[in-house]
């Protein structure tokens, strides 16, 4: 969803979060996909963001709302 390689660094993550969620806020992007592709990268980054879910996620392929 971020366009990330597997093995990306903390700071890849979050530049890469930055910059989509600039992009697909609701508030900056009107359409009706924006809201819905907002929330898709938000649970991206919590879970890469967070070593226990990202190790999860890479065991797995499960995602943070997944995981819970």
């Amino acid at each position: 969803m971020l366009g990330l390689e597997k093995n990306a660094s903390p700071s890849e993550i979050k530049k890469a979060y930055f910059q989509l969620a600039k992009q697909y806020h609701p508030d900056v992007n009107p359409s009706a996909e924006a809201k819905e592709k907002f929330g898709k990268i938000n649970n991206a980054y919590e879970t890469l963001s967070d070593d226990g879910k990202r190790r999860v996620y890479d065991q797995t392929g499960m995602t943070g709302d997944e995981q819970a």
